[in-house]
Parts: C-alpha cells; sequence; structure tokens
C-alpha cells in the first residue's frame, strides 16, 4: 500500500483556504502556512498549523504554493523567511497560483541546485468548486513531477489535463482563461450598463438574455450579481482581475500578439481600482461603466 504524501501549503486565500480543506479531508497529512494567524488557525480542525513557511515546508513531500502575485511567489521562496533553504532535491514544488509564464520561468532558473521538481498548476473555478474538489486545474510539467502530484490533483480537479511539459505552460493556458474571463464579465457590465441608461428592467433583461445566444457563465453568474448590486459579497475581488489582465498584457507583448478587447477590459478594471475598489467583487465593473464613483 503506497503511502500519501505528505503536504506543505502555503497560502490560505479565498481559494486557498478550501483547497487546502479538501486535500486534508481526501486523507493528505498537510501542514499549513499563512502570514494570517487566522486563517491558519481556522483549518487546524484538518491540517497541521505551522509558525513559518519553513517549518511547513520541512521534510513535506510536496509543497504547494497558491498566492495571489509574482511578488508574493518570490518572497514566498526567496524573501525574508523564505521557503527555498527548506527545498531538497527531493522536493516537489506545485504552484498553483496564477502568476503568469515569465514568474515561472523565472523560479525555474532561481531553483537550479535546489530542485528541479516544479510542476505549474493554475486553477480556474472560484472558492465554491475549490470546497467541492470541482476545480479545473491547467498542468505544465515533466511526466515524472505530473505524476508525484496527480494524487494531489485529482482531490482538487475534476479535471486536471497537462497542457504542456515545461513549467510555464499552464500559465499560459490559465492567460487565456482569464483573458476570457476578464472580457466576458466587462461584456455584461457593459451590456447591463447600457440596458439600464435605455431605461429597460435589468432583470428582465437578465433573465431573458440569459436564455439565448448571448448567454455566458460570466454573464449568469456576474450578471446576476450586477442585478442584485452584491458588490460587497465579494466572491472574486476586482484586484485578481486588475493583476490577471495585466498578465494577459504582459504575456500577449512577449509574443507581439494585439489584444484590443482584453486592453479595452483591462482599463475597466483599473478605473475600478482607481476608485477605491480593489476590495469589492469584480462584478462592480457595472458601476464603473455607469459612471458611477461610490
Amino acid at each position: 500500500m503506497t503511502t500519501a504524501p505528505s503536504i506543505a501549503w502555503i497560502g490560505l486565500g479565498a481559494i486557498g483556504t478550501p483547497m487546502a480543506r479538501t486535500a486534508a479531508e481526501a486523507g493528505f497529512a498537510v501542514t499549513a502556512f499563512d502570514l494570517n494567524p487566522e486563517a491558519r488557525q481556522a483549518l487546524a480542525d484538518v491540517t497541521t498549523p505551522a509558525e513559518t513557511a519553513p517549518a511547513a515546508a520541512e521534510g513535506a513531500d510536496i509543497v504547494v504554493i497558491m498566492v495571489a502575485t509574482p511578488e508574493q511567489l518570490d518572497s514566498v521562496l526567496f524573501g525574508d523567511g523564505g521557503i527555498a533553504p527548506a527545498l531538497t532535491a527531493q522536493t516537489t514544488l506545485l504552484i498553483m497560483s496564477t502568476v503568469g509564464p515569465v514568474s515561472i520561468e523565472e523560479t525555474v532558473r532561481a531553483l537550479e541546485g535546489v530542485t528541479g521538481h516544479i510542476v505549474d498548476a493554475p486553477v480556474s473555478g472560484g472558492a465554491a468548486r475549490a470546497a467541492q474538489g470541482d476545480l479545473l486545474v491547467m498542468v505544465g510539467g515533466a511526466e515524472a513531477d505530473v505524476e508525484t502530484v496527480r494524487p494531489v490533483l485529482d482531490a482538487l480537479a475534476s479535471h486536471a489535463p497537462v497542457v504542456g511539459p515545461r513549467p510555464g505552460d499552464g500559465q499560459r493556458f490559465k492567460i487565456v482563461n482569464q483573458l476570457l474571463c476578464g472580457v466576458h464579465i466587462a461584456a455584461a457590465g457593459e451590456a447591463l450598463a447600457l440596458a439600464d441608461s435605455m431605461g429597460l428592467d435589468l432583470k428582465q433583461v437578465h433573465e431573458v438574455l440569459g436564455t439565448g445566444a448571448a448567454a455566458s457563465f460570466m454573464f449568469g453568474d456576474r450578471g446576476q450579481r450586477m442585478v442584485d448590486g452584491a458588490f460587497d459579497d465579494v466572491r472574486s475581488a476586482l484586484t485578481i482581475f486588475v493583476k490577471d489582465m495585466g498578465l494577459v498584457s504582459e504575456a500577449a507583448a512577449q509574443v507581439s500578439q494585439d489584444v484590443p478587447l482584453a486592453a479595452s477590459a483591462e482599463q475597466v478594471y483599473q478605473r475600478g481600482s482607481e476608485l477605491g475598489w480593489d476590495r469589492r467583487d469584480d462584478s462592480i465593473v457595472y458601476k464603473v461603466l455607469r459612471g458611477q464613483t461610490d
């Protein structure tokens, strides 16, 4: 009987927390760390809280990193109290954050001589699906390394395809995913803003158009939040798309690909950020497009 690998989990945010809980409830021994002690204690019933990131990573077979930004990934690994000194040549690093291909490639280079076992596996699906083990995970990495983390991926995801043999390939897929999501949210906001400006009943617009060719997941999901004005019921913070649309622009520039729709959507998210709405739900782009400022 094969023993389940031990897991260090770094990053207990809105999606990292239910993911870590799902992994623990699937039978993995999880040692968890986050800078927020309340986040650590919230999982103490199923994981072992660690006081520091290196303490979590020490001796773990797999180290999962689920942070928000490239800067946070770099800090977790190489900053003060970073985990790089706790890694060994046997450690497999499973990076599930959305940080872009450049950040992953820089990480691989920086860890040469420490560990070469790095799997790039950004996720899509949100907190509710994370709690159900129903995420989409886009996996990039060498076959043997992916095989090592496959039991963890299968616990967290309903679909975890290998999309490329290199760390960074998962990020490239996620960039395309976020371009579509970001544009669809902005399009939903623009459509409902126009409907409102024309004096239409927003609830009826959402109900009627949600049954036809104009329907999309984001129009159904974020559109409902726009109609309800549920901007403080934060299921996906605006700041995530400020960051992710920036990653889309960066990736597009690297390959000289014009992305005019993504660029327009990025401006909408940035305007929301300038209004101080980073921590409100991303459906608040509706208010941005209606020209509202409070």
